[in-house]
């Protein structure tokens, strides 16, 4: 036991004096180690660093999306997007700045007041989560190959790779995002007890660094993946294959049920099947007086993921989308409405619009949000570049 407080100490210790040589205060980091994101934000010995997230926050000027309160009474989606958010991070050669992708689709239900908290902390939790990680955890390269898949096409480069921390920015990236999914979880839920709320909000987010993603989701908004599959003899793409990434949470998906009934909730249908009779999925951001009986917000996670020069679209999307339209259909508007062939929305300015008003003419009753990721050769995502 000695041995190991010892050893701790001088963790902490070799920490501190790194953390000072880049400017975070021993105080500061110490603030992120108990309380993580929230606490810098509430430091005054972190403004520095909490100034540095919020210059990463939302920036949707570089993101096709589109969202529609159709036929419900409120607007409780919301979205959080920024295809070039710069994050600094502590690379081999000291400090850096890794360029992410984030899209990221959040549903609300029983009110707008978990989907708009989470959608307005996510990026910032993650730029601090993100640095403050690479922080802690840098130590030299170990000289891994330094062939990078960026998307549409393949490089070996020695000054465009991602910063090399302990190994990767991938495993920081998606440590950084649970932890940033649970903070926004835990914060909310205790602002609902005291506040009385019994909303909820679904995540389905997305990362892209140097042509490679990442997925979390919870809950049942999805994202899928557009990819040619089929050609004609003359190499035109016939139609896109739809490829659906995420799982939903459903209530009566063994799994998930097994988890409810063992923490004495139950399912019953209503309408479609629902946690208690209540809640129509089992995974939640918020939901507080439901998460006794089985409801968590801890995310199904993919690993990281080469795009090809196959792919075409990423899309993430609220579930009000699927209720008229499946994956396969996003996928075949997507393709008429880009190569200008008989489409159903024709006259809609944009491609993500051309979606959100197909499911509404077809009869969805639900919030409709969606965000395209178009796969475009060189998507450059490092220090300095970045496409939209």
């Amino acid at each position: 036991m000695e041995k190991f407080q010892i050893a701790a100490f001088l963790g902490v210790f070799l920490c501190a004096i790194r953390c000072l040589a880049y400017g975070i205060s021993v105080s500061c980091m110490m603030a992120y180690e108990e309380g993580g994101a929230p606490a810098v934000f509430s430091s005054p010995e972190c403004l520095q660093w909490v100034l540095a997230a919020e210059s990463s926050r939302n920036s949707s000027r570089n993101c096709q999306f589109a969202t529609f309160q159709g036929r419900r009474e409120y607007q409780e989606d919301r979205i959080t997007c920024n295809l070039d958010m710069k994050i600094p991070v502590l690379g081999k050669s000291g400090p850096e700045e890794a360029t992410v992708g984030v899209a990221a689709v959040f549903d609300g239900h029983g009110g707008r007041e978990a989907s708009e908290m989470a959608s307005e902390k996510l990026a910032d939790y993650l730029v601090l989560h993100t640095m403050f990680n690479s922080y802690n955890q840098a130590v030299p390269s170990n000289g891994e190959n330094n062939d990078v898949n960026t998307g549409c096409f393949t490089q070996t480069s020695s000054q465009g790779e991602p910063p090399v921390i302990n190994g990767s920015i991938y495993g920081i990236l998606k440590e950084g995002l649970l932890r940033t999914i649970q903070d926004i979880d835990s914060e909310f839920s205790q602002e609902a007890l005291e506040k009385g709320y019994t909303s909820g909000s679904t995540l389905t987010v997305l990362l892209l660094v140097e042509g490679r993603f990442l997925i979390a989701n919870v809950g049942d908004s999805k994202s899928i993946l557009c990819s040619r599959k089929i050609r004609s003899h003359n190499d035109t793409v016939k139609a896109l294959h739809a490829e659906e990434l995420t799982r939903d949470h459903h209530p009566d998906r063994e799994d998930e049920k097994a988890r409810i009934e063992a923490a004495g909730g139950f399912v019953r249908v209503w309408g479609v099947p629902r946690v208690n009779g209540i809640l129509a999925m089992s995974r939640a951001i918020g939901d507080v007086f439901l998460k006794r009986y089985g409801v968590i917000a801890v995310p199904e996670v993919t690993g990281w993921r080469p795009l090809t020069s196959e792919d075409i679209y990423l899309v993430v999307a609220s579930d009000g989308l699927f209720e008229t339209l499946t994956p396969q259909n996003v996928c075949d508007l997507l393709h008429n409405k880009a190569s200008e062939v008989s489409s159903e929305c024709l006259l809609s300015p944009s491609l993500a619009g051309c979606i959100i008003q197909t499911a509404f003419k077809r009869g969805s009753t639900d919030n409709l949000s969606v965000i395209l990721i178009p796969c475009k050769p060189p998507i450059k995502q490092m220090t300095g570049a970045a496409a939209a």
